[in-house]
């Protein structure tokens, strides 16, 4: 579990199961990704979440507003489910509901899994990646320090060639005091 001024990152719960499946089918919530999550989807994806902190011990945390709501998404660090020019590596990602944009709460949330992989894990670097017209996202990984890397724009391969939202734009951050990689 981390702890931040105003959120708790925690392990996943069953109760999370149905907002996480809200979430997933919410066209606002899903615009930059090919298809909404039918309920199925959505369970076999907390599925892979949660084996996850079983096998590790960390992974993409249920993210709980103390006071406000149980559970408004996740935000967290895992290993790409797929082999591109940067993998092996661990990445950083968040998925909030919609009313909860805005408030900095991915933000609040990254950079904790942040120091959660430089500090706890020791990782020498985190990436994360978007389609390049998710303007909110890409705010979220500069405020957090993360470096655009023009030279790691990637075809995603778990989605199909000639989809429009293939394209993705790759971020970087080194350890704090560690040298940064090598450009890809």
């Amino acid at each position: 579990m981390l702890r931040t001024d105003r959120l708790v990152l925690r392990e996943w719960r069953d109760s999370d199961l149905e907002a996480f499946a809200a979430l997933n089918a919410d066209p606002a919530v899903m615009r930059h990704f090919p298809a909404l999550l039918s309920r199925e989807e959505s369970d076999a994806g907390a599925g892979r979440i949660r084996a996850a902190f079983d096998r590790q011990g960390w992974g993409f945390w249920a993210v709980d507003l103390p006071g406000e709501a149980a559970f408004i998404g996740f935000v967290g660090i895992g290993s790409p489910r797929f082999e591109a020019h940067f993998t092996p590596c661990v990445e950083i990602g968040w998925r909030l509901a919609a009313a909860y944009w805005g408030h900095g709460y991915a933000t609040e949330g990254a950079r904790a899994a942040l120091g959660f992989g430089f500090e706890v894990l020791g990782l020498d670097e985190i990436v994360a990646m978007t389609v390049p017209g998710n303007r909110a996202s890409r705010r979220v990984m500069e405020k957090l320090g993360m470096q655009y890397d023009p030279a790691g724009d990637f075809d995603h391969p778990l989605i199909e060639p000639g989809h429009m939202l293939r394209r993705h734009v790759l971020y970087r951050i080194a350890r704090p005091g560690s040298a940064a990689p090598a450009p890809l």
